[in-house]
């Protein structure tokens, strides 16, 4: 039988130097959980936050069969090493029915609080030129990133304005009226957040990422918060790079889709 665990600490661990925010989210009980098979000795467990399962400790193929089956679950799930990958490989290939688990690669970046350089920061602020205008994330943004599925995440893990006003942050870029772009806070631990960041399609490779997510690290830095950054594909990467992170590895996750969608 899974369980979740009412005091994460007596796993933490099984989660022993994976740098990911949102295992420390969970870790830290700020967002998400933790669950195990119950029993008198723990060894694996996953950390579920979001759209994320992150899977550590020694393999074990009930945890496993229980988020793939966890209606309403998870999307994406993280394997701690490659046993992890091997068995979820395993289980999504012999499953059968319209849910598909595929393997994917992302990106992550080192966690270095002080690497940033506040004045290309603040330069990158300034290349938001005008008809574009840059606004803090506040109600009523809030209230459009819930109810448009382009930038749902901004605002999804925070269960309402209030909580988001608490602990989250966020930048949004209008164009006259509308919001087409923006950098929010998609979890939030202790000590800072994890970055989302969303650009309606057809205002895309203008610049307007680059500015939003620098106002978002400025302020972060401000108040004292670390903006974590995980990359899902090589251009995010790049954009990432170009505000000063650096590359840290490459590593697979396994992502749902829906048969007809392939």
């Amino acid at each position: 039988m899974i369980e979740k665990i009412e005091d994460p600490q007596k796993v933490a661990f099984l989660f022993e130097g994976w740098e990911e925010t949102m295992i420390w989210s969970c870790l830290q009980k700020v967002m998400g959980d933790i669950y195990v098979r119950s029993g008198e000795k723990i060894s694996a467990a996953k950390a579920v936050l979001g759209d994320f399962c992150f899977f550590a400790g020694n393999v074990d193929r009930e945890l496993i069969e229980h988020e793939m089956e966890r209606p309403g679950g998870v999307t994406v799930l993280v394997p701690q090493n490659l046993e992890w990958e091997n068995a979820i490989k395993e289980e999504g290939e012999t499953r059968t029915g319209k849910v598909q688990w595929r393997r994917e690669l992302r990106y992550a970046l080192k966690k270095e609080p002080n690497v940033f350089t506040e004045e290309k920061l603040k330069e990158a602020v300034k290349s938001l030129k005008a008809p574009f205008i840059l606004k803090k994330l506040e109600k009523d943004e809030f209230t459009y990133s819930k109810e448009n599925g382009w930038c749902h995440d901004w605002t999804s893990q925070f269960l309402d304005y209030a909580q988001y006003e608490e602990m989250g942050l966020g930048y949004v870029i209008y164009d006259g009226i509308t919001i087409v772009a923006g950098a929010s806070s998609y979890t939030r631990y202790r000590d800072g957040i994890e970055i989302q960041i969303d650009t309606r399609k057809e205002y895309r490779n203008q610049g307007l990422a680059y500015a939003c997510a620098a106002k978002l690290i400025l302020e972060c830095r401000k108040r004292g918060w670390y903006a974590s950054w995980d990359a899902h594909n090589e251009k995010s990467l790049s954009l990432a790079q170009k505000l000063g992170y650096h590359f840290s590895h490459k590593y697979s996750v396994f992502v749902k889709y829906e048969n007809n969608r392939a």
